[in-house]
């Protein structure tokens, strides 16, 4: 009866290594389809410097995205240029924007990003900064600038700091 229930745990442990095998042999995007993905929100020591790690990313639809604040000596938020929070729309029609409100150090705020297309966010308090970050969702035309990059109603410093949706689709983060 033992060695019964030793074949059994060994069938189960040999079947389980199978299932990790195959998922390791699975290309990188078929197995993060399903995963959350963190962007760190994140300055320097004296607050001289701000940023989202990555502020560039490509992800599938139905992906979770979870902000982090990753600054111990800054609040931080994940704001969707959207009208409802007083900015222009740089998110696809048909997706709802988002606002995290201020996030303490350590705190976090997920968004679940189902419409395909670009987005682009920023923090309100590091805006002027050029705190900004670009999600690009399924595919996009890798030539396309998908917003003005000339809108007079965002500080130059966000304009200067989206990455170009090429660089994005290359998928690594962008940094």
């Amino acid at each position: 009866m033992k060695t019964c229930v030793f074949d059994s745990r060994r069938r189960l442990l040999l079947s389980a290594g199978g299932g990790l095998l195959l998922t390791a042999t699975l290309p990188i995007g078929a197995r993060a389809a399903g995963q959350e993905v963190e962007i760190a929100m994140s300055g320097t020591a004296s607050g001289s410097e701000v940023w989202f790690r990555p502020r560039g990313l490509l992800i599938r639809p139905g992906q979770t995205v979870r902000w982090v604040n990753r600054d111990a000596g800054n609040v931080h938020t994940t704001t969707a240029y959207h009208p409802d929070n007083g900015k222009p729309r740089r998110i696809p029609e048909g997706a709802a924007g988002w606002n995290s409100d201020y996030l303490m150090p350590g705190k976090s705020f997920t968004v679940t990003f189902d419409v395909p297309g670009v987005y682009d966010y920023f923090c309100i308090p590091h805006e002027h900064a050029g705190m900004v970050g670009r999600i690009i969702v399924g595919t996009a035309d890798a030539a396309a600038t998908p917003y003005a990059d000339t809108d007079a109603r965002l500080p130059k410093a966000a304009l200067d700091r989206f990455p170009a949706v090429a660089d994005i689709l290359k998928g690594a983060p962008v940094q």
